[in-house]
């Protein structure tokens, strides 16, 4: 057999491997209708509160006093706040910077965390006993009491609000990670690319990253709604995304005085935080059965 048979055998192994492989990914998928759903959830919110004002052109933050708590009409599609405020563009704009302080706090909370879990896991010894120590510390600290401290000593700020609440998400993500780099250093390709003298950033990122990624994408949008919940619970405490801003967190602490007046106030924004926090938990178990290597 020539060569360039035998490399085109090869090749076409590979394609064949690649199919069935995206094959059962695929019937993986189809075996999760609930995540597919929370999935096209998610899509169709994120197109509204992103393409929403393109359509409807109301400006969040004009207030009109002569249509103070007014019922939904033509001219405001639900109505008006306790300033005269269209309530629905209030929502289209409190819903960019919810999902974006949650997506942003996912991220730093996700480098943080797979940074150290990752150093710790693959080089084990003093760096691990260090790391995971620092992460029991950060662990043992309930995350919000941790998170009220931060924002009320270094201000509310919205890039303080990501960064503090993505710190509080960082050591899950940390401890998963670094369970997973022990796991998989000890692989046996690993041990080949070493042994063949990758460096130990190539390894950590060409040979062991690929494995962990799963679990980490798993954990991560779970972390999302766990960081829209939280920015939602500072705001409404009033530590939070501040106003004229908005947010569903500032919303609901701005409906709580006119509750029994106007209950819609603050039943637009709640539902819209648990529309999107229920859509990712139910997409990250979602994901976790997808990639879970026993299915």
């Amino acid at each position: 057999m020539s060569d360039a048979t035998a490399s085109a055998l090869l090749h076409e192994a590979e394609d064949d491997a690649r199919k069935a492989q995206r094959g059962r990914f695929w019937r993986r998928v189809r075996r999760q209708p609930l995540g597919v759903i929370a999935l096209i959830v998610l899509v169709l919110l994120a197109a509204a509160v992103w393409l929403g004002p393109l359509v409807y052109r109301t400006a969040p933050n004009r207030t009109d006093a002569r249509n103070i708590l007014k019922a939904p009409s033509a001219a405001h599609l639900l109505g008006t706040d306790e300033l005269g405020r269209d309530v629905l563009a209030r929502v289209l704009a409190g819903g960019r910077v919810s999902l974006s302080v949650g997506l942003l706090a996912m991220v730093v909370g996700l480098a943080i965390g797979m940074l150290a879990g990752g150093l710790a896991g693959y080089f084990r010894g003093r760096v691990e006993v260090v790391v995971m120590r620092l992460v029991d510390v950060f662990m043992a600290i309930p995350n919000f009491f941790l998170i009220l401290v931060v924002v009320t000593a270094f201000g509310n700020h919205p890039v303080t609000v990501i960064v503090t609440v993505g710190i509080g998400f960082w050591a899950q993500m940390a401890r998963v990670v670094h369970a997973e780099f022990v796991k998989v250093r000890g692989f046996e390709f690993v041990e080949a690319a070493r042994a063949l003298g990758a460096t130990h950033p190539r390894t950590m990122l060409r040979h062991v990253m690929p494995q962990v990624a799963p679990q980490a994408i798993v954990l991560a949008s779970l972390g999302v709604g766990w960081a829209i919940l939280t920015e939602a619970g500072l705001s409404y405490l009033g530590l939070g995304i501040q106003p004229p801003l908005a947010s569903w967190g500032n919303m609901l602490q701005n409906a709580q005085s006119y509750l029994w007046l106007k209950p819609e106030l603050a039943i637009y924004p709640g539902l819209f935080i648990a529309v999107t926090v229920l859509a990712f938990n139910v997409l990250g178990n979602a994901l976790r059965d997808v990639f879970d290597p026993r299915g």
